[in-house]
Formats: structure tokens, sequence, C-alpha cells
């Protein structure tokens, strides 16, 4: 779309916001309008609840809505996830039945994928789905999954054909999370936070009309959930915070949208943003060690580091505009972030000395190094470990050999167990 394409959408943002933004809604209320009027996911197709518009012209929608003081589009793995993944495999029976709770944020979601022995080699989950008439009967475990907690959905990779090659018998559900047999347990880290949890499922049930593009082919639908993530944790990715959560158990949706206004990024995911360079400039000046040679060495290389990224991004969203794949840019982006953030780490606790061993508000910034450093290693595992983005970097974008898969060909139910994870 053209430059004036993109002012035209915005101008039009603009009057709709003075017609719509009323602080006195409900975050429901607001959310419905804002949703199904496109603006919450506006890259997807018109039809589909958005606005057909370019990544770079979403980003401007997001500040637009940002700037005039309104509440932006309901953040979680609903809409960065899930929503694109149905929109690319679900039929249009299943877009209309998933995708308007997403961008309106009645319901948030959760990601069932990895499990305690099948993490970095996903495809070996034993999840097991075993079909009964119209619906299928899941028993399995999973395990990481981020805010599964307050999840009313799930996407789900379960095994549904043990009988063929361990990629070729896997499907994909959008599960129902709180029903009888569904067990979740959070995770406590050593930030202190449970963010993730453990999920045990025992004869849980989800509909057959729920099983998105189409029965054992759900390593493909798969990846497509995974490049979106990827690219979603990737340095340079930008996107906002949001201010309120989706969903019927986050506790926002009865709330004023007037008092969940708020504006810019917050907590450990938005200092290891774009901003963390001009963040460790600030502090490095608030501590009185700006001028120290090391220090300001490493200040610039992170700087480089971001503009990298950032670049590595915007070619990847120009590549995708053009409908062209996107290469290896998500897996480069997954593992630029990991870099940031090991030297994001390293330099604030050198900025800040032995004031990285406290926490809370006797702490430099309120406790965020301290927190910063002790989930740094989070970013390395989550969304695909950084040795897993090599393996693909180094197999399908230069070439190299790939590494002895002896497993191949082999039915599942053939392999031994200590070779299924």
């Amino acid at each position: 779309m053209s430059d004036s394409g993109g002012n035209d959408v915005i101008e039009e943002l603009r009057a709709w916001l003075a017609d719509n933004w009323d602080p006195d809604l409900t975050i429901t209320q607001w959310w419905d309008r804002l949703g199904l009027a496109g603006w919450s996911a506006p890259t997807w197709p018109v039809e589909w609840f958005g606005k057909g518009v370019s990544r770079d012209e979403a980003n401007a929608i997001s500040r637009e809505i940002s700037e005039f003081g309104a509440i932006g589009a309901p953040a979680g793995l609903g809409l960065l996830l899930a929503g694109p993944t149905i929109v690319t495999h679900g039929t249009d029976e299943q877009r209309m039945a998933f995708l308007p709770d997403i961008v309106t944020g009645k319901q948030s979601w959760c990601q069932l994928f990895s499990e305690p022995g099948a993490g970095s080699d996903l495809a070996g989950l034993q999840a097991k789905a075993v079909r009964d008439g119209d619906e299928w009967v899941v028993n399995g475990q999973k395990v990481w999954t981020s805010g599964a907690q307050v999840a009313d959905l799930g996407m789900l990779l379960a095994r549904s054909d043990a009988d063929v090659p361990k990629h070729a018998g896997i499907s994909y559900f959008g599960i129902e999370m709180n029903q009888p047999g569904m067990d979740v347990r959070p995770l406590r880290e050593m930030t202190g936070r449970a963010l993730f949890s453990e999920v045990f499922m025992t004869d849980v049930r989800v509909d057959n009309a729920a099983l998105i593009g189409g029965l054992n082919n759900g390593w493909a639908v798969a990846n497509t959930t995974l490049a979106n993530e990827r690219a979603g944790l990737g340095a340079g990715g930008g996107g906002a915070v949001g201010n309120a959560s989706p969903g019927t158990k986050a506790g926002f949706l009865d709330k004023r949208a007037g008092d969940c206004v708020s504006g810019g990024r917050s907590g450990t995911r938005g200092a290891l943003s774009g901003r963390s360079a001009s963040m460790m400039v600030d502090l490095a000046r608030v501590m009185g060690v700006v001028g120290d040679a090391s220090l300001r060495q490493d200040l610039m290389r992170l700087y480089s580091l971001n503009e990298i990224a950032r670049y590595t991004n915007l070619r990847a969203k120009a590549a995708k505009e053009a409908g062209r794949a996107p290469g290896p840019a998500a897996n480069t982006a997954k593992l630029s972030m990991s870099r940031i953030t090991r030297l994001s780490r390293d330099l604030g606790m050198a900025i800040v000395g032995a004031g990285g061993m406290l926490s809370g508000h006797d702490a430099p910034l309120n406790g965020m190094i301290t927190e910063m450093a002790l989930f740094s290693p989070a970013v390395s595992i989550y969304g695909g470990s950084d040795e897993i983005q090599k393996n693909i970097i180094g197999e399908r974008v230069l070439g190299l050999p790939s590494e002895p898969r002896p497993d191949k060909g082999v039915p599942f139910k053939d392999l031994k167990v200590g070779t299924q994870g």
C-alpha cells in the first residue's frame, strides 16, 4: 500500500476513534468495537476482522491508538499465534467460530506444544488423541505453557496416529481449557513469578470441528504458529504491551476502559526489546559510570545489535508483503534476542554493581535489572532453543548436512522411548 494509502488508513482510524472511544465503556464493550471494526488485527484480511494492511501500517495504527489515549488491541497468544494460524489453515466455519472472540478479547489462548520429553524434539510428543465419534479424547502432559492458568482455549498438538513416522501422525486442535480432566499447575520461576505452567490432561475432550488444518497435518500447522512465535519473540519485532488482559479469567473484561489506560512498554519483555540500549545508557548516567570506556564499548555494541535486529525485522516484513517466504529472518531474530538479552544482563549488572543483588523498591529501577538477569536464561530456550535455531539456519538456509535421523521413516510406535523425546 502506498504512503497515501497508509495516511488514508490513519485518517480513517482517527475519525473512528473520535466517534467510538468512550472511557466509560467496559473493556468488553470497547474491545467489541475495536475488534469487529478491524482495528485489533489490521493485517488480517478484511473478510476476517482485519483491514488488510501491511505490518508497518499496523504498527502505525497501534501507535495512533496509544497516542489518542485509548486501549489497544487485546494482547496475548490469541492475536499473536492462534489467530494467524486459524486465518491460514482454518476452514471458514472455524474462522467464524474462533476469530471474533480473539479480536474482541473475550477468550484467551495458551500453547500446548512442549512436553517433558519433547521440547527441542517437538515431533517426539506423546500426548495422545483418540477419536470417539464426533470428539477426540486426549491424554498426556504439557509443560512450559505460558498463561495456561488464565487461558480459555489451548492450541493443542497431539499424536493422532502412531503407525506413521513421528512428524506425520500429529494433529492440531483448539481445545477448551475449562473442562474436567484439565489440570493446570503453575511453575514458580527463580524470578518469583509463575509465567509458565505444566498441564496434565486426563480424558479431556475436543470436538472434531476444532481439528485445524486437517487430520495428521498438525506439523505443518504448528510450523505456522512457531513462525509467528519466533517473529513475535525475536529482536526488532516491536509491538505494544497490552494494558488489559483478554479472556474470562484475567478479570479485566468488566473493568472501566478509562481506568486501564496507560502508555508505553512495561516489564522484562519491554526491557529486553529495542529500547534496552537507551535504558542502559540512562541507567549508566544515573549511576555515574557513563564515562567508563569499557562500558561505553558494550553500550555501543548493544545499540548496534538492536539496530541490526530492527533492520532484519524490516527486511522480513518487506519480504512477506511482497509475497515471498521470510527465509531465516525469524530464526535470526530469535538468536539476536538471545544475544541482546545476555549483553543487557551483563551490562545491567556491571552498571549497578552490588545493587544487582537487591530486589524490589530498594533496587535500581525497582529491581528490573535483577529480574532481567534472573529471567535471561529463558530467552535462549522458549520459542525454540538457540541450538534449534542454529540447526534450522545451518540445514535449511546454508545447505549444511542435516544431523543423522535414524528415526526417519520409522512408525512412532516402533521408536524406542529414549528416541521419542
